[in-house]
């Protein structure tokens, strides 16, 4: 038998929404087909997400840009971890035979519709006083800080002191497997009901949905949120197709694009060079590594995304990592640190030696 249920407060189901919003604009979806590219894995202590860019759009081969998928996300793996237990859950329940992990498939524009309207009843735009809100719990970000919720107590979640509690579980829905997500009211003046439905997978299968394997990256440079690279990357994509970016363990990044009649260059610098272990012998013996990658515009900025959707509570910092000719990988630290991450694998184009320099 397998069962999954926990509860959320508020400000769970606006972090949970926060982190699914970027990824669904990848992968699209919400025309009801449930393999659109997202598959879940759960066990007590995480929640996985593992998706594949543009792979809900191509419902029924065609190319309809029905849930919002970034044109041009086709061939990006996005790969997210959060802690279950008091980081995305506030209480959390899991068993199955497969040592209490649950995997399924899911179309992540439905989900994100269904928290949005959950976030929404819960009064997320303006509730009246239905909600009590404690010191913000992990990242209420800024849209629950602006909420309309009264803090009148200052005491931490739990269900005597909560009016409103949103359950979510797996259920059966006219003898289908779904999602459900349930908010009610301790006066019963709220009751939603959303069900999504999903495809549930043996536990073996999430083995198919591990991020890829990539190289040691060449460059890692760590991002400030005050650095936002998501409106540069919208502007370049005007000029070409495709942006060169050139990475430097001196902590410095370079955007460059060219075309017929302009070439333009946008410079990083003071970021913050991350070093391993087994780079850090490499570098005893030569010059400051450097890389170059030339990555699509569209893929790039199909990667950021998350620039614009999480609100700036939700993220503490970026790190771009740059693997010659095979991958440029954007990694999302959540806030605070330990709560999890979103990783995007990019693929790039082959670049000879020539190319690299001017």
């Amino acid at each position: 038998s397998m069962r999954f249920k926990s509860k959320l407060a508020t400000e769970h189901v606006q972090l949970l929404h926060n982190v699914i919003v970027p990824i669904s604009r990848l992968t699209g979806g919400g025309g009801g087909s449930i393999g659109s590219g997202t598959t879940i894995y759960l066990d007590p202590e995480n929640l996985r997400i593992s998706s594949r860019g543009g792979a809900g759009s191509r419902v029924d081969g065609g190319s309809s840009q029905l849930g919002g998928a970034e044109q041009g996300a086709e061939g990006i793996a996005c790969f997210a971890e959060l802690i279950a237990m008091n980081g995305i859950f506030l209480e959390h329940k899991i068993e199955s035979i497969a040592n209490n992990v649950i995997v399924f498939d899911v179309d992540l524009v439905q989900l994100r519709t269904a928290l949005a309207a959950t976030l929404q009843s819960l009064g997320g735009g303006g509730g009246g006083d239905g909600g009590v809100r404690s010191g913000p719990l992990h990242n209420s970000g800024e849209d629950a800080r602006n909420s309309s919720f009264s803090s009148r107590n200052n005491t931490s979640y739990s269900s005597s002191s909560t009016p409103i509690l949103v359950v979510m579980k797996l259920a059966k829905r006219g003898g289908l497997p779904c999602l459900c997500l349930d908010a009610s009211c301790a006066n019963g003046t709220l009751d939603v009901h959303h069900a999504i439905p999903v495809r549930i997978l043996r536990a073996e299968e999430w083995q198919h949905h591990l991020p890829p394997l990539v190289n040691a990256p060449d460059v890692q440079l760590e991002f400030q949120l005050d650095r936002p690279l998501k409106a540069v990357i919208e502007r370049l994509k005007c000029i070409s197709p495709h942006i060169y970016v050139d990475g430097s363990m001196a902590g410095e990044l370079v955007l460059r694009v060219e075309n017929d009649a302009v070439s333009i260059r946008t410079f990083y610098d003071k970021l913050i060079p991350r070093i391993d272990d087994q780079s850090e012998q490499m570098q005893q013996s030569q010059e400051t590594p450097r890389c170059t990658l030339k990555v699509d515009s569209k893929k790039l900025l199909a990667s950021l995304q998350w620039q614009s959707a999480m609100s700036r509570g939700s993220v503490s910092s970026y790190i771009v990592c740059m693997i010659e000719n095979e991958m440029m990988v954007v990694h999302v630290v959540l806030n605070p640190e330990d709560l999890g991450f979103i990783t995007y694998y990019i693929p790039v184009h082959y670049i000879s030696h020539d190319d690299m320099v001017d």
